[in-house]
């Protein structure tokens, strides 16, 4: 019979994720936001035939890029939170800063480069998950 602290050993290690400035590890500070592609062109920038990808786009309205996702990181050297294309190939990591573009293709996200017309507290409201934020509407004495 196995013991527990034996099996708990098999876990697998941490991504292998580095920041491309400083080289250091980082630490991942949201969920993957998967990425979808909505015209042939964007299917054919990934490798496909233009004929295979017509005809998927024709009958799906979104498909899903796999490997690819938007994510945020730490790094503790740029002591910043900065959002990022993860595209794995394997189990190799190609990293880039997420343009502005992408954004559109990720699904359940919210643009980090918010609306400047968008007030403080309704920002904050939109990112409650929930809606148990009574506290904003206290008044201190």
């Amino acid at each position: 019979m196995q013991r527990r602290c034996d099996r708990n050993r098999n876990r697998s290690k941490r991504r292998a994720i580095y920041c491309p400035v400083h080289n250091c590890y980082m630490d991942s500070m949201s969920q993957k936001y998967s990425l979808f592609a909505e015209s042939a062109g964007q299917l054919q920038q990934r490798g496909m035939r233009r004929k295979e990808a017509l005809m998927l786009v024709a009958a799906k309205t979104a498909v899903p890029l796999q490997g690819e996702w938007l994510e945020a990181f730490w790094c503790d050297d740029c002591q910043e939170t900065k959002w990022y294309h993860i595209h794995k190939r394997e189990s190799v990591y190609e990293l880039s800063l997420a343009r502005a573009e992408l954004w559109q293709q990720a699904t359940g996200v919210i643009n980090p480069h918010r609306n400047p017309s968008v007030g403080e507290f309704t920002f904050r409201q939109s990112q409650v998950i929930g809606g148990n934020s009574i506290k904003d509407f206290w008044v201190s004495n």
